[in-house]
């Protein structure tokens, strides 16, 4: 049986493109399935539209991505995980229904997060992950326990994420990951990972853009005390400059 993404009775007009050569401006016909094709001057042309979504459900989607270029999985990887993080942030917001404010300042944090993810480096799955998860276990703490304290929100909260996690299909070693950052977040000190002071100082972004201190030299040793990266630091700084 030939894959319906391949089967051209299934196309959209747009699943057939071309793209201009950078080197000798000639068109290239693409499929949308080529993964690159060579133009008639010699150079190589990567496909920059493939998308390979449906690997993530088809049980052969591993033995149509195996002979991929190397750049293509990295690609096909960062799609994959994308995504992910949609499907987590879509369920940190049914989770949390009409909570507008708690809903607000996931994504506060997630924002700053991405930010520093890219000049410290990092897991943006897991560290993006625990960003949108971090306060999801506010609400199960106060019912349980009549208290919002950093210890039982953070075992709430972890065991709430996991059972989220579990249902999207995530790794055991991903979720466990993003699952400890959680606890970790709520307990600092602990386990100062990479993961957990971009997290940490994520959340410190967003705390810091809900009120600034009008106190020059408070804020100075504030920024200097609390964060933990120094690409925080230098937002926080930014930030309070602008402020």
């Amino acid at each position: 049986m030939k894959c319906p993404g391949q089967d051209t009775m299934f196309w959209k007009k747009d699943d057939v493109f071309e793209i201009e050569c950078p080197k000798c401006t000639y068109s290239l016909e693409f499929f949308k399935y080529d993964v690159k094709r060579r133009c008639r001057c010699g150079h190589e042309i990567v496909n920059p539209k493939i998308d390979f979504g449906c690997a993530e459900w088809c049980s052969y989607g591993e033995h149509c991505i195996e002979g991929l270029p190397e750049e293509m999985r990295v690609k096909q990887k960062e799609q994959q995980n994308r995504r992910m993080r949609e499907r987590i942030f879509s369920e940190m917001r049914r989770y949390f229904s009409h909570d507008e404010q708690r809903t607000s300042r996931a994504i506060k944090v997630a924002r700053y997060a991405e930010d520093i993810l890219k000049i410290e480096g990092g897991h943006p799955l897991v560290v993006l992950g625990a960003a949108y998860l971090h306060e999801i276990g506010v609400k199960s703490a106060e019912e349980k326990y009549g208290s919002e304290s950093a210890q039982h929100q953070g075992k709430e909260g972890s065991s709430i994420a996991r059972e989220i996690l579990k249902k999207l299909g995530l790794s055991r070693g991903i979720i466990d990951e993003i699952c400890d950052l959680i606890v970790c977040l709520s307990h600092p000190g602990e386990k100062e990972t990479l993961h957990f002071r971009i997290l940490h100082d994520a959340k410190s972004l967003a705390n810091m853009e809900e009120g600034f201190d009008k106190n020059p030299v408070k804020m100075e040793e504030a920024i200097g005390q609390v964060f933990k990266t120094a690409t925080g630091r230098r937002t926080a700084k930014e930030r309070y400059s602008e402020a």
